[in-house]
């Protein structure tokens, strides 16, 4: 199917985004600078360059692999990233920065660097490789993905977040990994 990677990409990353630190630091950057539009261009503008080196990395592994080992490996990150997904993330006040920045610098700033290491960059080099030959839609969906979960954040605030299910969301999340993670085991196998 040609839009299975960004179709995957997308859904992963939404849903494993949802309480996530990047999910909290977009909840307090609305809260500090009240200016949802400048919010989101940072978002979309440090995922995109945070995800663009993931998947290229990502594309790198996939290409010196072979198929066998490559799913085996995506498939074994992403069991982990489903007992990952299970820890529930905090950030500290001080990750937001001053008033002097304006809210869209802010946000580029903290959320790249918020998102170095995080579970939807891992999960980005993850599918990269799996699906190598379609990293450009493996980004734009995990990049896709990331906004989903952060606009509503970002344009209804602490009332949006108080009334998720973040427990229940984890558990799903989890299990979408776990599920995905035993496809590729699955496909390495046979």
């Amino acid at each position: 199917m040609l839009m299975e990677p960004f179709l995957v990409s997308l859904s992963t990353v939404a849903i494993a985004e949802m309480g996530d630190r990047t999910q909290l630091l977009s909840l307090m950057l609305a809260a500090h600078y009240r200016q949802p539009w400048p919010i989101l261009a940072g978002v979309l503008c440090a995922t995109l360059a945070n995800h663009g080196t993931a998947g290229f990395i990502g594309a790198r592994i996939g290409h010196a692999l072979l198929p066998s080992v490559l799913d085996g490996l995506v498939g074994v990150s992403m069991l982990g990233m489903g007992l990952w997904t299970l820890r529930p993330d905090s950030l500290e006040e001080s990750a937001v920065g001053g008033r002097r920045r304006g809210a869209f610098l802010a946000t580029l700033v903290a959320f790249f660097i918020a998102e170095i290491g995080d579970k939807t960059q891992v999960v980005t080099v993850s599918l990269a490789a799996a699906y190598a030959q379609s990293v450009i839609l493996v980004v734009a969906g995990t990049t896709v993905g990331m906004l989903l979960a952060n606009a509503p954040v970002v344009f209804l605030g602490k009332s949006f977040a108080e009334r998720l299910p973040l427990r229940a969301i984890q558990i799903v999340a989890s299990l979408l990994f776990v599920g995905l993670g035993g496809l590729f085991i699955i496909r390495a196998i046979t």
